[in-house]
Order: structure tokens, then sequence, then C-alpha cells
């Protein structure tokens, strides 16, 4: 039995609320298996009649009952049901995989059925009813909202406005504060730094305080190896500088990792792509994959970084301008964390004016001006030798879609990067900041604002 009908099967018999919500747009010609076919008609006149959901025992009876099939059929169906064990799985990701099972079933068919009526091969159609058939199949759905009443739905609305939002948390204070408590699902937020600055860094940082917080984290690489965004993390949360990392004793390394996931609920997987091969395609059925195989859903994924993804409407080598390419996979991010309910987290380069000039704006942004365009928090991640002999490194807000840009638009975070750490600097330190939204930088020497940026790096 393939996996997806397996598990559409099993959760049919075993999960209530599933059930109740995707029967009505299951049809028993999506299964390609005749048993298969049996065990979901058996089910669904079960729950039509009886309102309830069948047991196995029941089942089997009811499949007994049936006179179109042999005995043969019958063991073999009887082998199937005995193998339905009810094995909990998230329901979002559940009712998706279903959702988009039913749809490719239905494309699948009418594209067959369309063939047969344009041989000539249905007498009781012609080739006119292909379109209709085709597009029946395209709008299968499970959403049955069709927008929002204003003068109806106000109390929805109102407790809307009341409901506290799911987010991720940072563990760096100005962080939430310029997020209003953190990351929203949905969102793609994309760090803009120059080479050594810290991209890398910051999103190990966070991948490891959202672990420590019972989360579960996706990281994407295309740049480095599985090995050494570990070893980064590993630095990070067992406390152990990374040049170190060679010389930690096998005996301690595995009693920090063993504490360590004693402190924790959550789960960090590490998936490595060659540069610019994948796309979010290749992530979307990798996150099925995980889903499947380790019932793995994440609660937020890092993608390290996104100028060296793919697009799944553009090959590389295509005659594109880059705004166009990189709009897109910006584009094409977006729409996966909305897909799958989580922020995404991404990095971009400066260009090459941007990496030698004093500041950086917006169209500092390598290769596409788009990028910004697309993504809900953008920040950029600024480095001189005299933040480099504090140990810190300046935060500057570009674009904010969850709070006012110009409250906090620039501050600092303390950064230790032999444990690929950042952390809160005092208080102090952010009175040094001009926070009034204002182009000027301040001069860390003479406590007083500078025409000029002069060491500035990217």
């Amino acid at each position: 039995m393939d996996k997806v009908e397996f598990l559409i099967l099993r959760n049919l018999l075993f999960n209530e609320q599933y059930t109740r919500k995707v029967i009505p747009f299951i049809k028993a010609d999506y299964f390609e298996e005749t048993n298969q076919k049996i065990i979901f008609e058996e089910i669904l006149q079960f729950v039509q009649e009886y309102n309830q959901l069948p047991t196995k025992e029941v089942l089997c009876i009811e499949v007994e009952k049936r006179s179109d099939i042999n005995d043969t059929s019958f063991q073999e169906i009887i082998q199937m049901v005995s193998c339905l064990e009810d094995v909990p799985v998230e329901f979002e990701w559940l009712t998706n995989t279903t959702e988009k099972w039913c749809r490719d079933r239905a494309i699948y068919l009418a594209l067959m059925e369309s063939i047969h009526i344009a041989d000539g091969k249905d007498d009781k159609k012609n080739r006119d009813s292909i379109p209709s058939i085709l597009s029946d199949a395209l709008a299968v759905s499970f959403d049955t909202h069709i927008g929002h009443d204003y003068l109806v739905d106000y109390e929805e609305r109102y407790e809307s406005y009341h409901k506290k939002e799911d987010k991720i948390e940072f563990d760096l204070e100005y962080f939430n504060k310029i997020t209003k408590g953190g990351l929203p699902n949905k969102t793609l937020n994309i760090a803009l730094a120059g080479t050594g600055v810290g991209k890398s860094l910051f999103m190990c940082h966070v991948a490891s305080s959202v672990l420590l917080q019972g989360r579960s984290v996706l990281y994407i690489t295309l740049e480095m190896a599985e090995e050494r965004i570990a070893e980064r993390i590993d630095a990070n949360l067992l406390n152990v500088p990374i040049q170190d990392m060679v010389d930690l004793p096998k005996q301690m390394f595995e009693n920090k990792v063993t504490n360590l996931a004693k402190k924790t609920q959550g789960t960090l997987i590490i998936k490595e792509y060659p540069t610019a091969s994948a796309h979010a395609g290749h992530f979307k059925s990798l996150l099925n994959e995980l889903a499947l195989k380790k019932s793995f859903r994440p609660d937020i994924i890092f993608i390290d970084y996104l100028n060296i993804c793919a697009s799944s409407r553009y090959r590389g080598n295509s005659n594109i301008n880059s705004y166009t390419f990189v709009k897109a996979i910006a584009e094409e991010l977006r729409g996966l964390a909305v897909e799958f309910n989580v922020p995404i987290v991404s990095a971009t380069q400066t260009t090459r004016s941007g990496y030698g000039s004093s500041d950086v704006e917006l169209t500092d942004t390598s290769e596409s001006f788009g990028l910004p365009a697309t993504a809900d928090l953008m920040f950029a991640l600024i480095s001189t030798e005299e933040l480099e002999g504090l140990g810190q490194i300046l935060v500057k807000q570009l674009k904010n879609r969850y709070n006012d840009p110009t409250i906090h638009k620039r501050f600092v975070v303390g950064i230790d990067r032999a444990k690929m750490r950042l952390y809160d600097c005092e208080q102090s330190a952010q009175q040094d900041i001009l926070d009034n939204g204002k182009e000027e930088e301040y001069d860390y020497e003479e406590k007083k604002p500078k025409k000029s940026f002069e060491g500035f790096k990217f």
C-alpha cells in the first residue's frame, strides 16, 4: 500500500476530527487499488449511517458482507485492515497532505477522462465538456471559507484582536521589542550583511535559542556543510569555543549533548544542499518527507542563505535579470512559510557598493530590490573596528511589518564569535545609539554624531 493512501485510511479509521473534515472531499476513485477503495467505501458508509467511526472488527464484518469480492480479496483486505494502527500525526500537516493528494488524483483522473473523450471513446460526453472536467479537478480544495463578512462576523474579528499570536521569541531583548514579541508564522525575515560579518552566526544563534525553548527547528544550508553548521551550534549550546571543539574528550562531549537533550523537547534537523541546487519545491518535499518518516514538523525554518537558492520558476542559467530571479526566490520562500505556517529566517549579501560604503540601505540589497519588497522584516548587521573591540555588532532596521521601524531603528547586541553567540548589551550601550530614524551615525570615541561612516564594514 502506498504510504499516503495508508496514512489516509489509518486516520479515517482512528481520527474522528480528521475524518469529519476530509471525508466529504475524498472519492473512492482516488484510490488506485481496489482493496483500498473497498476499505474507504465501508468507512464512508458506516460514518454516514451511524455518525461515528467503525472499529477494525466492525469494518471486517462489513467487508465480509460484500458480494463483489472473492475469498482471496477478502483475506487481503483483512490483512490490510490489521495493519492500520492509531499513530498520532500533526493535524494540519495531515489535512494539507490529504488535500494535495485529492487534488493530484482528481487532476490525473480528469486528464485520463479527457483523453478518453478526445479519442471519441465516450458516448455520453463530447470534447466541449473537457474544460469543465479539468476546471473541476483543479478546484478541489478543503477550504470552504468564502470570505469575511465585515458586518456579520464582527465577534470573530473582535476575538482575533485579543487573541495572543503564536510567535517564535528571541532571547535578545531588542529583537523582541522591534518584532513585538517575536517572529509570527507565515513570514519571511532576512538579515543583510557582508561576508564574515555574522549572517550565519546570527541564524545559528537564533536556531540554538529556539531549540532551548522546546521548539523544533529545520536548518537548511546551501553554503556550509551540515557538520560545520552543527559545529557552530555545538559551540553555542555546549558553551565551548569553536576552536576548542576538536580537543573536547568524547565522553565530555557525549555528556554535554545528553544533558542538553534533557533540557529541551525540541528537535533540530540540519539539511545540506549543494549551492544553487535547491528551491522551495525541494524544501517542501523535504518537509513532507520529514513529517512522514520522522513525524517532524518545524516551528521555524532557517535557510542559509537566500541568494544561493534556486528558483522553481526559472533555471539558473536562464536569460532573466537578477531582480526577477531573486524576487522569485523570495516569493517562493514566503509562499513556503505560508503553506507550512512557520516563520522563515534567511539572509542576503550586500551589493559591492553596500559592502564598501559607510552605511547600508534597502538599495544595498545584493542583486534585487524585489527582495526587501517581499520580506516582512529586514535588518542589516554592521560591524566596525570599534564595535569589534567592544564585542558588539550594530543592527539597523531596514523594513518592519510588525512595528514602527523608526523605533529602535538602530541598536547593538553583544557578539561572542568564539562561542557563536549573541547576547544583550548593557542599557548604557544602547544609549550611545541614535534612535531617531535619521541617517546620522554615532562616533563612539567623540560621543557625537559624525557626517561620514568611515571604518564600517558589512
